[in-house]
């Protein structure tokens, strides 16, 4: 008679993953249809024109944090460069706009298609830097394409007696086109077209976001972060992964930066500001550098603190520098790291 096998301590470790990555992704499922469903419902109570407008800022700037997360939180990339990817997929659909007529919904996708290229053409620019290096490159290649912009002063297209640089200049682009809200639900229902449109982009983008992180391309991503002499013994072919994270990250930067566009109908080098820049920078560091929930959980917080800290003046953007900081030396973990360190420590003084 046989005595049935134990099983190896092993074995019992891949269950023990295999259970904490099914109870995730539970948890992962629950919280994104409670916050979907939250924001689906908004709208009925009636909220008023400034704030769906400001949701749908928030579903922009939560699109963008969540994509660099991705090369800055997750793959240890520190690039800069990250608005001024944004700024290629909005500029493409202006100028295609403005230029050429061309209908809004499809200039959209060329300038998410090109953001992402000018992305992994960055992403090889970086390939033989690391950390501050990294910073410094992306920063100047940022810096660079606003004052290209900025000093394109020369006329090339005359409306009238009115003459416009190619790019617009200091001015920047504007009438341009949309998406045509206004047209399909009239002017009153109009914010709510841009309003679910930024949402459908947020989800897709956050649900591609999560697939990357838990797939084996995050495991790679964060095996070169961590240790990438390591990472390469074991197979790990770093300009392979950093290009197809800058490429994937870009294109639906792109994309954010074109529903930008059609929200505001203007486009300029004003994105490129850095205190736009820190104002991201602070919501990626808040909610948690690498984290899945930490771009939508860090975008909330900073978002609301904007709005509380708007009679500030200046001394706001001073206020998220230093609320960086304080979470960059002592809670460099974010929000969301901190609220899965309790619920781990709650889950085995339970157990026990």
């Amino acid at each position: 008679m046989t005595t049935p096998k134990t099983p190896s301590e092993k074995q019992n470790r891949s269950i023990q993953r295999h259970n904490t990555r099914r109870n995730e992704l539970r948890l992962d499922i629950a919280i994104g249809l409670l916050l979907l469903g939250l924001l689906i419902i908004i709208p009925i109570f009636g909220p008023g024109r400034y704030i769906i407008g400001q949701i749908t800022l928030f579903f922009i700037w939560a699109g963008v944090v969540t994509n660099w997360n991705l090369i800055f939180g997750v793959a240890g990339i520190y690039s800069l460069a990250q608005m001024a990817v944004f700024l290629v997929g909005g500029y493409t659909a202006a100028l295609m706009g403005f230029y050429g007529d061309a209908p809004f919904w499809i200039s959209a996708w060329i300038g998410a298609i090109l953001a992402g290229i000018a992305s992994v053409i960055i992403g090889a620019a970086t390939l033989r830097l690391r950390g501050p290096y990294v910073m410094l490159l992306t920063l100047a290649i940022a810096v660079m394409i606003q004052k290209l912009v900025v000093t394109d002063v020369e006329c090339f297209y005359y409306e009238g007696a009115l003459c416009y640089p190619l790019t617009g200049g200091p001015r920047g682009l504007m009438k341009f086109g949309d998406f045509g809200f206004r047209e399909f639900l009239g002017y009153k229902q109009a914010p709510l077209g841009k309003y679910y449109l930024g949402m459908i982009l947020l989800t897709i983008s956050t649900i591609f976001a999560f697939v990357i992180i838990k797939s084996p391309f995050g495991s790679a991503f964060r095996a070169l972060r961590d240790n990438q002499l390591l990472a390469a013994s074991r197979g790990i072919n770093r300009v392979k992964y950093q290009i197809l994270v800058f490429g994937m990250s870009g294109f639906f930067t792109g994309l954010m930066g074109v529903l930008y566009a059609g929200h505001f109908k203007t486009i300029g080098t004003n994105m490129l500001e850095i205190e736009l820049l820190l104002f991201l920078l602070s919501m990626m560091v808040v909610g948690g550098l690498g984290t899945r929930w930490g771009p939508i959980m860090g975008g909330i917080i900073i978002m609301v603190s904007n709005e509380l800290m708007k009679e500030m003046g200046e001394w706001r953007m001073i206020a998220f520098g230093v609320i960086t900081v304080f979470f960059i030396v002592a809670l460099r973990e974010g929000v969301v790291g901190l609220a899965n360190n309790a619920w781990l420590r709650w889950r085995n003084r339970s157990s026990n």
